[in-house]
C-alpha cells in the first residue's frame, strides 16, 4: 500500500502549515527568552504567547473557536518545540541569525493561514490581507513587549510591510488558473524574499524623526 505525502484536502494541508507556522514561533519565542534569561517557566510562556498570541487574536476577532483551544495538537507541538530549544541551544546559538531565521519563517507561514481564514470566513481582501499580518505579527509583538523590547512591527524594519505584500500577491495569483499549492509557496517566498532583502541591504520605512547627524 502507497502512502502519499501530498495532503489529501485544502484543509489538511493549511493544518501542516499551522502546525509548521507554530513550531517556527514557539522556537523563536525560546530563543527570544532564553537570550533574556528568563527561567523554565518563562520560556514556555514567551513560546507559547509567540506562537499563538497573534491566532488567538484573529480568531477572537472573526467569532470563529480559538484553534489551539480545540485542537490540542498546537499545545503538545509548542510544548516540544520549546523543549528541542532548549535542549539544543548551544547547536542553535552556532546557526547565525537563528532567531530571525525562524521568526521570518514564522511570519510567512502565518501570513498564508490568516488570509485564508479570512477568506473561508467570507472577509473582502483588505480584511484578509490585514488578518494575516494580524496573525504574523501579534505573537511577535505580545512576545517583545513581555521581553521589554520594542515590538520590531513598531520600528523602521520591514516587516509587517512583507506580510501584506505576501496577501497582496495571493490575492492576485488567486485570479488566475494557478494550482493553491504553488500560490501557497509563491505568497511564501514573496514574505521570505522581502523580509531576507529588507535585512540584508538594511531596507526601512520613512521615519518622521531626525537622525542625529541631521539634528547637527
Amino acid at each position: 500500500m502507497s502512502v502519499s505525502l501530498i495532503p489529501s484536502s485544502p484543509l489538511d494541508l493549511f493544518l501542516i502549515i499551522d502546525i509548521l507556522g507554530t513550531i517556527a514561533f514557539a522556537v523563536s519565542g525560546a530563543l527570544t527568552a532564553m537570550k533574556k534569561k528568563l527561567d523554565v517557566f518563562g520560556i514556555f510562556i514567551i513560546a507559547f504567547v509567540t506562537s499563538v498570541g497573534g491566532g488567538t487574536l484573529r480568531d477572537v476577532l472573526i467569532d470563529a473557536n480559538v484553534v489551539w483551544m480545540r485542537n490540542l495538537t498546537f499545545v503538545y507541538v509548542i510544548i516540544i518545540a520549546t523543549i528541542l530549544a532548549i535542549i539544543f541551544r548551544k547547536k542553535l546559538n552556532y546557526v547565525r541569525r537563528s532567531l530571525f531565521l525562524f521568526d521570518t519563517i514564522g511570519i510567512a507561514l502565518y501570513t498564508i493561514v490568516g488570509v485564508e481564514k479570512g477568506i473561508a470566513a467570507g472577509f473582502p481582501a483588505l480584511i484578509c490581507i490585514a488578518l494575516g499580518t494580524m496573525s504574523a505579527c501579534f505573537g511577535g509583538v505580545i512576545r517583545d513587549i513581555l521581553c521589554n523590547e520594542i515590538p520590531v512591527i513598531f520600528r523602521k524594519n520591514i516587516y509587517a510591510t512583507a506580510c501584506i505584500l505576501g496577501g497582496l500577491v495571493y490575492f492576485l495569483l488567486l485570479k488566475f488558473p494557478i494550482p493553491e499549492n504553488w500560490v501557497i509557496v509563491i505568497s511564501f517566498s514573496v514574505v521570505i524574499t522581502v523580509r531576507l532583502l529588507a535585512v540584508t541591504f538594511n531596507w526601512s520605512l520613512p521615519s518622521i524623526y531626525k537622525t542625529e547627524e541631521e539634528v547637527e
